[in-house]
C-alpha cells in the first residue's frame, strides 16, 4: 500500500545526507532499513533546530506511526537530498512528510515517508496539547 504525501504541506528544512559505503545491502543498493535513517535524520535536525528536543522531565514528540514508500533503488557512491514538510496540527498530534533525492538528480524521487508525532508530557505518559511555538511551525 502506498500513501501518498498531502499537497497541503509546509517544507520546514531541507538536508544532504552521504550515502556512506556502508549503507548498502548484499544486493548492492541501499538497504530498506538505512531510508527510515535518513526520514529520522532529517527530523530529528528539524525538532533540535526549533528546540522541540524530548525533555524526559517534561514534555516532547513521541513517534506514533512511520512509513516509507520505496520509489527507486539509492545506491553508494552519492548524496540524499532530504526535505522535511509539516502539515494537520491537531491538539495534541501533528505529522511530517519527507522526500529523498540523490543531489545529482533533483526532482527525482527516490522515496517518501513520513511520521505521525504526539505530543506527551513524559512524567505522566499523557498526551498534551501542541505548545504554541510548536504550532507556530504550521503557519
Amino acid at each position: 500500500m502506498r500513501i501518498d504525501i498531502p499537497e497541503q504541506k509546509k517544507l520546514t528544512l531541507t538536508m544532504t545526507i552521504p550515502i556512506r559505503w556502508g549503507d548498502m545491502d548484499a544486493m548492492g543498493h541501499v538497504n530498506n532499513t538505512l531510508y527510515f535513517r535518513y526520514l529520522e535524520i532529517i527530523r530529528i535536525e528539524w525538532l533540535h533546530g526549533i528546540g522541540g528536543a524530548p525533555d524526559p522531565r517534561g514534555q516532547g514528540p513521541v513517534i506514533v506511526n512511520t512509513f516509507c514508500n520505496f520509489i527507486r533503488q539509492l545506491e553508494y557512491p552519492g548524496e540524499v537530498l532530504a526535505k522535511h514538510y509539516v502539515a494537520n496540527p491537531g491538539r495534541t498530534s501533528f505529522d511530517t512528510f519527507i522526500t529523498l533525492e540523490r543531489t545529482d538528480e533533483p526532482g527525482v524521487l527516490y522515496a517518501t515517508g513520513g511520521a505521525t508525532t504526539v505530543w506527551i508530557d513524559f512524567p505522566q505518559q499523557k498526551p498534551v496539547a501542541l505548545p504554541d511555538w510548536l504550532r507556530a511551525q504550521f503557519d
